[in-house]
């Protein structure tokens, strides 16, 4: 399901209690109080990847990258923002808690590399050019973070979750260059038949034509969301999330009892609500991983269905890996349905990408 890491382990003296109380001091300080920096970081490492891999393609302009909410590209700006929690361990821990997972290595340079295609399309305006529009599609046509997507397509190539490129002209650069710029990858193998080979053989062309400038960048602004900037608690910043209406969760019964048997049927069995509570941060990455949602929608559904599940008195009756694999295919199914009937105005451009 990707590259992602579990919680990072406590140090082996400290207590439940120790992190509790040490978590509560965080989560009600301000973000930018907290002292965040690259230098030191994994971050770091994970920077000094990117250069290495730009410096193998001989492209010499080097994005600038800071500490920022999430992952993302102020729109226009040749900057990247990575998510502030990858910078102190305790943070990520944090992270971990509330998405069931936080990026390993190999998929955070995935998210680097995709960035990094956006802040190079801004830096020399190649969305300006008539290729780009021929190839890609209309960089001006409204952003809308709900989009429909073909998981059949040949015109887009697979590179971060979700079928990312199909979101956007611009994401279908981004996704293009990441592709292109990941190490050892034989793209034009991988891509052999494809609509999306065009793309690629398009970003090869007009990689080697500017590898060798360096644009200027101007200095970050507070609307470019650097961390120090960011004037809102570490608890306040994982209340913001969006959430999934459940509303009335006695909709979910039927799909409850197909996973899960009565009491009468299954009485040595687990109690289906301690099964879902146990597995729910395995359930949340997974679940969001596969439906290309953020956590705390996955984490809403799957409490509103031990809350559910309790009620109804179910138990487990099958093996733990079968019921861990239902339980994936349903939420996923209820998540992917949420995400494409749930309907937002489409975002002019402005957002981070």
């Amino acid at each position: 399901m990707g590259s992602v890491r579990a919680l990072p382990p406590a140090p082996a003296m400290e207590s439940s209690t120790q992190w509790e109380q040490e978590r509560a001091q965080l989560l009600g300080r301000r973000i930018s109080e907290l002292g965040l920096a690259i230098a030191g970081s994994r971050v770091e490492r994970l920077v000094t990847r990117l250069h290495e891999e730009l410096a193998a393609r001989g492209i010499v302009f080097r994005p600038p990258v800071y500490l920022s909410d999430q992952w993302g590209c102020p729109d226009g700006r040749p900057v990247i923002g990575v998510p502030f929690y990858l910078a102190d361990g305790r943070l990520e821990r944090i992270e971990a808690e509330h998405a069931g997972s936080i990026e390993g290595d190999e998929e955070a340079m995935r998210y680097l590399r995709h960035e990094a295609g956006h802040a190079i399309n801004y830096a020399f305006r190649l969305h300006e050019r008539p290729a780009f529009g021929a190839l890609f599609g209309d960089y001006a046509r409204p952003y809308d973070e709900h989009y429909s997507a073909d998981p059949l397509s040949r015109d887009h190539v697979r590179h971060i979750l979700g079928w990312y490129a199909q979101k956007h002209p611009d994401e279908d650069f981004a996704e293009t260059f990441a592709v292109w710029l990941t190490p050892e990858l034989d793209w034009r193998e991988e891509y052999s038949g494809w609509e999306a080979l065009r793309k690629l053989e398009w970003v090869d062309a007009v990689m080697h034509e500017v590898a060798s400038m360096s644009p200027e960048v101007p200095a970050l602004t507070a609307d470019d969301l650097p961390v120090e900037t960011m004037d809102w608690t570490l608890g306040e910043h994982y209340a913001e999330d969006e959430r999934l209406p459940v509303g009335d969760a006695r909709q979910f019964d039927a799909d409850l009892r197909r996973v899960f048997a009565n009491s009468s049927d299954a009485p040595a069995g687990e109690e289906a609500a301690s099964f879902l509570r146990r597995h729910e941060g395995e359930l949340v990455a997974r679940i969001s991983y596969w439906a290309g949602t953020g956590p705390m929608v996955v984490r809403s559904l799957v409490r509103a269905l031990a809350d559910r599940a309790a009620t109804l008195g179910l138990r487990v009756a099958g093996l733990e890996a079968a019921t861990l694999i239902e339980l994936t295919a349903f939420g996923t199914a209820v998540a992917m349905h949420w995400r494409y009937l749930h309907v937002r105005p489409p975002t002019l451009r402005g957002a981070a990408r």
